[in-house]
């Protein structure tokens, strides 16, 4: 699929980065743009994702012996700066292309400062388009200052300060925030429970993770 920069046509896009691989890969219809770093190409052709799906393999390469193979070559966007990492140079490709949401996978596990890294360039990226997290335990994402879920009754919700959210007001946890701060250095609100199936969350100023467990 042909794409230019800044199409109306990308919707959303799903993302490949080299943390652990999901167990299960996700199923590729309903993506405008499809594309993975150069590390989880690997996991991608070992798990025999479709990989005619892809519309673009980025990175430096310096987890390849040489270049893909030919029939994939033009697909590669070589981003060889070292001062930023795969996962924001793949962000910053998605936003010249006009994505307006990611979802990614393979964001967790492995080493965990890859981890905080990935964190930090979605906060980078969250005014942009809406970026969200999928692994094994959970899905996670930055919420926006009025955050609307439905039929989470029973899952393991955490409230994370990046690094701070103020005046949080929540509806429909097992034990509500009325007006409260979080920070990291301080409170944090990790493992509460959705007891209604409706669960709103909004807060005036800083940053808040919303983690939600899987079943």
């Amino acid at each position: 699929m042909a794409l230019n920069p800044k199409s109306d046509l990308v919707k959303k896009s799903l993302l490949f980065i080299n943390g652990t691989p999901p167990e299960v890969l996700p199923q590729v219809t309903g993506y405008d743009l499809i594309g993975c770093t150069d590390g989880a190409f690997h996991y991608l052709k070992a798990k025999n994702f479709p990989l005619e799906e892809l519309n673009f393999i980025s990175g430096d390469f310096d987890s390849w012996e040489g270049l893909p193979e030919e029939e994939f070559a033009e697909k590669i966007i070589k981003t060889p700066n070292q001062d930023f990492t795969d996962f924001q140079k793949a962000l910053q490709i998605l936003q010249e292309k006009g994505a307006k949401s990611v979802d990614v996978f393979g964001g967790s596990g492995k080493e965990m400062d890859h981890f905080l890294g990935n964190l930090s360039a979605a906060f980078q990226f969250k005014d942009k388009m809406n970026i969200r997290f999928f692994d094994e335990f959970s899905e996670y994402f930055f919420a926006p200052k009025h955050l609307v879920m439905e039929n989470v009754a029973g899952k393991m919700i955490s409230l994370y300060p990046f690094p701070t959210a103020e005046n949080i007001t929540t509806k429909g946890l097992k034990w509500p925030l009325n007006n409260e701060n979080l920070s990291q250095t301080g409170r944090i609100g990790t493992r509460n429970l959705a007891v209604e199936d409706l669960l709103e969350i909004s807060f005036e100023s800083g940053a808040l993770l919303v983690f939600i467990g899987n079943d």
